[in-house]
C-alpha cells in the first residue's frame, strides 16, 4: 500500500481549531516535510491550490502557497519520493499546465504528476472576475474531460488539435515532452466525478470517513469498481486521513478532544455557505463531507487516533478493501507527525514490510 503526505500549503494545515498548531506556510517547512518522507521512504506527497481561504479566528487557509512553483522547488531538493503538483483549472489553461508539468517533470527526472480540480468554492474565481457562473456547477466535469483530453494529447504526442465545447487547440504544440508517463488524480465523488476518473484519471482520491473507522469508505471505492469496470482502465482509490498519534490511546485521544473544543466556528460556517452554494451537480459526497457539522474541525476527513501500534493496526486495516491503492495523510503536527510515522508507526504495518529492506538498500 502506497503512502502519500498532503503537505500544508496553506496556514495551519487542516484542522480548523484555535487550539491547533499555529503556522503560516513555507517553503523551508514543505522542503523539511518531504525530506523527511523521503528519508523514510514514503511514495509521494500532493500539495493542494486554495486561492481564498474561510477566514474566521484562524484566518484559515488565508495564507497558501502556489502548487506548481512549490513542487518545482521540491522537485530541486528530492532524489526518489513522487511530487504532485494540483492544477486549479478553471484559471490554468491546459496547455499551460502541460508544459509546466513536463518542465517539472524534467527537474524531477520523472517524478511529477498532476491533480485536477474543478473548482467548488465560487469566491476563489468570483475574486479575480474568472468565475464562470453558477452553471458551471452543473457542467465541471464536461469542461474537465475536455482539459485532461488535451493534457494527454499533449504529453503523448506534443500535439493537439482538439475542438471542443470549451477547449479550441490550433495546431498546439509541446516539446520537450515528459519522459516517464504522467499520472493524472481527480478527486471526483458524485456519478459524474466517478466517470470522469474511471476514463482518465490513473488514481482516485476519496475521504476517509469517521474516527478509527478505517474500511468505511468502502462504498467510494465500490463505485470507482464499478465505474471502472465500464471502461476497462485500472484506477485505484486513495483514502485522506489525519493522523493524531501519540505514546497512548489516551494521550492521543485527549489531544483530539482538545483540538475539537478549540474549533473555529467562524471559518467552519464559511466553509458550510460556499459548500451549500452549489445546487447544480448533485452528490458531489466530498463536498458535502467537508461541510457536515458533526466534526468540520478537520473538515470531516477521516481521523485516525491512538497510540502509534493502534494506528498502525489501523492502516494496515485500509488496505483490505477491495481497489485501495494507498492512503494520503495529515497530520495534526506535520514535522512531528512525518517523524513518528517513520520511526514508530511504519515499522509496524504489515503492509510496509516491503519499505526496510529498500530503506537500508539506499543507505
Amino acid at each position: 500500500m502506497d503512502i502519500g503526505v498532503f503537505i500544508p500549503i496553506g496556514n495551519n494545515g487542516w484542522l480548523l481549531s484555535e487550539n491547533a498548531p499555529q503556522y503560516k506556510p513555507t517553503f523551508e517547512l514543505n522542503k523539511e516535510i518531504t525530506l523527511k518522507a523521503e528519508k523514510y521512504g514514503l511514495d509521494f506527497v500532493l500539495s493542494m491550490i486554495k486561492l481564498r481561504g474561510f477566514g474566521g479566528k484562524t484566518e484559515f487557509w488565508d495564507h497558501n502557497l502556489e502548487s506548481f512553483t512549490l513542487m518545482a522547488g521540491l522537485a530541486a531538493v528530492t532524489t526518489r519520493i513522487k511530487l504532485f503538483a494540483t492544477s486549479a483549472t478553471l484559471v490554468v489553461p491546459p496547455a499551460i499546465a502541460a508544459r509546466m508539468a513536463s518542465t517539472i517533470d524534467s527537474i524531477s527526472n520523472g517524478r511529477f504528476g498532476l491533480n485536477l480540480v474543478t473548482g467548488w468554492q465560487r469566491p476563489e474565481y468570483s475574486q479575480m472576475g474568472l468565475w464562470p457562473g453558477d452553471e458551471y456547477f452543473g457542467r465541471r466535469y464536461d469542461y474537465l474531460a475536455e482539459y485532461a483530453t488535451v493534457l494527454r494529447e499533449l504529453w503523448e504526442t506534443g500535439h493537439s488539435d482538439f475542438k471542443g465545447e470549451f477547449f479550441q487547440m490550433e495546431d498546439c504544440r509541446l516539446s520537450p515532452r515528459p519522459r516517464a508517463d504522467m499520472k493524472i488524480i481527480c478527486a471526483g465523488s458524485s456519478n459524474a466525478g466517478m466517470a470522469f476518473s474511471a476514463k482518465f484519471a490513473d488514481y482516485n482520491f476519496c475521504f476517509g470517513v469517521g474516527v478509527n473507522t478505517p474500511t468505511a469508505f468502502a462504498p467510494t471505492a465500490e463505485r470507482l469498481q464499478a465505474a471502472t469496470a465500464a471502461t476497462g482502465r485500472d484506477v485505484s482509490s486513495f483514502v485522506l486521513f489525519m493522523v493524531i498519534a501519540d505514546e497512548t490511546d489516551e494521550a492521543a485521544r485527549a489531544k483530539w478532544e482538545h483540538y475539537k473544543a478549540g474549533a473555529d466556528e467562524e471559518a467552519i460556517a464559511w466553509l458550510g455557505a460556499q459548500g451549500a452554494a452549489d445546487t447544480k451537480s448533485g452528490s458531489d459526497t466530498n463536498v458535502r463531507q467537508m461541510v457536515d457539522p458533526v466534526s468540520a474541525v478537520n473538515i470531516n476527513m477521516g481521523t485516525l487516533v491512538g497510540s502509534y501500534e493502534t494506528v498502525a493496526r489501523l492502516l494496515d486495516e485500509v488496505e483490505t478493501v477491495p481497489g485501495t491503492g494507498g492512503v494520503l495523510l495529515t497530520f495534526d503536527d506535520f514535522v512531528a507527525g512525518v517523524e513518528a510515522f517513520g520511526t514508530r508507526i511504519q515499522p509496524l504495518m504489515a503492509s510496509r514490510r516491503h519499505v526496510a529492506p529498500l530503506l537500508e538498500a539506499a543507505e
